[in-house]
């Protein structure tokens, strides 16, 4: 690997990643031994010497080097150095991502977003014919940044019922999403002298990202078979979870560990940001109630439309705790940026009944999604682990070390638009956990699910 290589290549793409130093230098040298720019057999520098070289420290190197020997990219014998493994060169299938097909995939099984084919169209009309009708002239003004007051209410009424949370209408924020309450919530701590947050080692890093922008240190949780264990280190002021079904990993915050993060934050003053993810998405038995009815006091909730619904509503919400729900709506700003006629439909599709219909039957419908895939796994590939299949509109398959890649440029000529669990681990993560295929479901329709689903066993098996 000679210096010019080094220089002329790697350090652009590290540049242009940003905080993602470690993550980016693994990509470039993974995909420079995919693609044969690295031969098996090729020397590459030392740590210590390639370190100097891009101005950067030797453990982010070192660990880079780690991942790839982890992976199979790379082999490490003491004496010989670091070399590149053989392995057959592929060509790539994309200049953007070797997980991208030359085409446009048939079928889009990325987690996140629900079926855009089952919105209740004509109940949602019906509900802003009503809601407009009622509707006071004020609903056409600036308003209250908290959010409309008749949504507030119909949400504290809501979230009482289906979730356990327990919050007065005032105590209601209406945000545009998840990422808009994050950034709501990151200046607040921030504001109030908070330096570090703690994290889930596998998640979504631009609300790591989020975080970051406010000048927040996010520290990776320790993650181990029972999944994630919340109580975060010392000198740590908030923490960020997922407890109802953890994205991506799909597991259930367990009842011990929810009780002493929340001791946790009764002890040391610290905040919980509970992301509800999926939390009204759970197949085999009731949900789990939310981690907030445990204190209301020491844990914000935030919970969102996007999944039940549609992400283009741009609808979510938070349940603030009291000491902090002046200060977040000052934050949010001094005007509702929220659209009020959505705001109204949605007051009137919770209290009319329409909303939980709804959930009740796409729940149903995602229920079956992972009913088949569970199915066709055990008779198409038996050996493939199945994580997280107890909600949600994804789950999460297990694939051997080193696999990961070469499965998504499968799954990519087959026409499959996926990602890969390494997509969403936290770069400072030590979790045990390798390889594997993040399945969403929720998007193909009841029509295009079974030829999704079809696909992805001919990788598989």
């Amino acid at each position: 690997m000679s210096e010019f290589w080094a220089t002329s290549r790697i350090a652009p793409d590290l540049i242009r990643a940003g905080r993602g130093v470690r993550r980016a230098l693994t990509e470039v040298l993974r995909e420079a031994v995919r693609t044969g720019q690295l031969t098996p057999g090729t020397r590459l520098p030392s740590s210590r010497q390639l370190a100097a070289d891009l101005g950067l420290a030797r453990n982010t190197v070192a660990d880079a080097y780690a991942d790839l020997v982890a992976e199979g990219w790379l082999t490490a014998r003491r004496g010989s150095g670091t070399l590149v493994a053989d392995r057959m060169i592929t060509q790539p299938i994309s200049a953007g991502s070797a997980a991208e097909p030359s085409c446009d995939p048939r079928h889009d099984l990325i987690p996140g977003s629900p079926d855009l084919s089952t919105f209740p169209r004509a109940a949602w009309l019906k509900a802003t014919r009503r809601a407009l009708a009622a509707a006071p002239d004020d609903v056409f003004g600036y308003g209250d940044p908290r959010g409309r007051p008749e949504l507030r209410a119909a949400l504290a009424d809501h979230l009482a019922r289906a979730r356990g949370v327990y919050v007065s209408p005032e105590n209601v924020l209406i945000c545009a999403g998840i990422s808009h309450g994050l950034q709501i919530l990151s200046k607040v701590l921030a504001d109030r002298g908070a330096k570090n947050i703690a994290v889930e080692s596998y998640g979504l890093e631009r609300y790591w990202e989020l975080l970051a922008a406010a000048g927040l240190h996010t520290l990776p949780l320790p993650l181990d078979t029972h999944g994630t264990d919340p109580v975060p280190p010392v000198d740590t002021d908030a923490v960020l979870l997922t407890p109802a079904h953890q994205f991506p990993v799909g597991t259930t915050l367990q009842r011990g560990r929810r009780t002493a993060v929340v001791d946790w934050a009764r002890r040391t003053g610290g905040l919980i940001l509970e992301d509800d993810y999926d939390g009204e998405f759970r197949f085999d038995r009731q949900s789990v109630g939310a981690l907030q009815g445990l204190d209301p006091n020491c844990v914000v909730y935030l919970g969102t439309a996007s999944i039940t619904l549609a992400p283009g509503l741009r609808l979510a919400w938070m349940a603030v705790p009291p000491m902090l729900a002046e200060q977040a709506a000052a934050t949010k700003g001094q005007i509702d940026s929220c659209e009020a006629v959505s705001q109204l439909t949605m007051a009137e599709f919770i209290t009319s009944g329409g909303y939980g219909h709804h959930v009740r039957a796409t729940r149903r419908r995602y229920r079956d999604r992972r009913d088949a895939l569970v199915a066709a796994l055990a008779q198409h590939a038996p050996k493939v682990r199945v994580i997280g299949t107890a909600a949600g509109l994804h789950t999460v398959l297990g694939l051997p070390p080193g696999t990961e890649q070469q499965v998504l440029q499968s799954t990519a000529r087959q026409g499959l638009k996926m990602v890969g669990l390494s997509r969403y681990r936290h770069e400072r993560s030590s979790s045990p956990m390798t390889d594997g295929l993040v399945v969403g479901y929720g998007v193909p329709s009841d029509t295009a699910w079974p030829r999704a689903l079809s696909a992805l066993m001919q990788v598989l098996s």
